[in-house]
C-alpha cells in the first residue's frame, strides 16, 4: 500500500514511514521521494547509520544501484545537528538506530521538516524490530511495500535468513537473506530457495 502526502501547509511537518522486508523496495522508495523534493526545489539531507557500508560509505543506495548521496549518522541525536538547514530529512535503515529516533524524528517533525524514514518492520526472527513499530505508530504516513517470495512467488513481508548467525543484526543481502511469504517463512535459518539475484554493478549501471 503507498500512503504519502499530496499536500501539506507551507512550514508543517510531519512524518512518513516506509516499511517492509528485505528486497521490497525500501531504499528505493526513498530515494524517489527525496529526488521528487530536490526537483521541487526543497533543501534535502540524507542520513544513515555507518554499520550501513553494503555499496558506498557516502552514498544511500538501493539493491539496484539507485543512489543519492548521503552522511552517515554514529547516534540518532547526531541527525538534529546534521540536518539542521533542510527541509527534508530523509533516514534510511532505521532499525539500526536506538529508540532515541522516535523522540529525534518528533523533533524534526515539530520544527516544520518532512521527515522520510524507511526500514525494516521485522527482524530474521519475524519479530518487530524496534524502533519502527514506535515510528509507524507516530507517523502521519505509513508506506508497507512488499517483495516477492523465493519460495511460492507469492507476496512476501518476512526476510528469511539463509546463513548460520543468531546475531539480531546481520547487515546482508543476496548472501544473507531472501524474501518469504508466511507459509514459507522458517526462523531462524533456511536453506536458499529461490535462484540468487544477479547483481548489477556500476559500469552496466552507468550504461543502461
Amino acid at each position: 500500500m503507498m500512503n504519502e502526502p499530496s499536500f501539506q501547509p507551507h512550514n508543517c511537518g510531519w512524518i512518513e514511514v516506509i516499511c517492509g522486508g528485505m528486497f521490497s523496495g525500501k531504499t528505493e522508495e526513498l530515494i524517489r521521494r527525496a529526488r521528487r523534493a530536490q526537483i521541487a526545489g526543497q533543501r534535502v539531507v540524507i542520513v544513515k547509520p555507518p554499520i550501513d557500508k553494503r555499496y558506498d560509505d557516502e552514498m544511500v543506495v538501493s539493491h539496484n544501484l539507485t543512489k543519492l548521496p548521503s552522511m552517515a549518522a554514529e547516534t540518532a541525536d547526531q541527525i538534529v545537528l546534521l540536518t539542521g538547514n533542510a527541509q527534508v530529512v530523509c533516514i534510511d535503515e532505521a532499525q539500526f538506530f536506538d529508540n532515541r529516533l522516535i523522540e529525534v524524528a518528533n523533533t524534526l517533525a515539530n520544527d516544520g521538516k518532512r521527515v522520510l524514514i524507511a526500514g525494516l518492520d521485522m527482524d530474521y526472527l519475524g519479530r518487530p524490530f524496534e524502533p519502527m513499530p514506535q515510528l509507524l505508530a507516530i507517523a502521519e504516513y505509513v508506506t508497507k511495500l512488499h517483495a516477492i517470495c523465493a519460495e511460492s512467488g507469492a507476496i512476501a513481508h518476512y526476510s528469511q535468513r539463509i546463513v548460520n548467525s543468531e546475531d539480531r543484526i546481520l547487515v546482508g543481502e543476496t548472501d544473507a537473506y531472501e524474501p518469504r511469504a508466511r507459509l514459507c517463512f522458517r526462523p531462524p535459518v533456511d536453506t536458499r530457495k529461490g535462484r540468487p539475484l544477479v547483481k548489477v554493478n556500476n559500469e552496466e549501471t552507468s550504461n543502461s
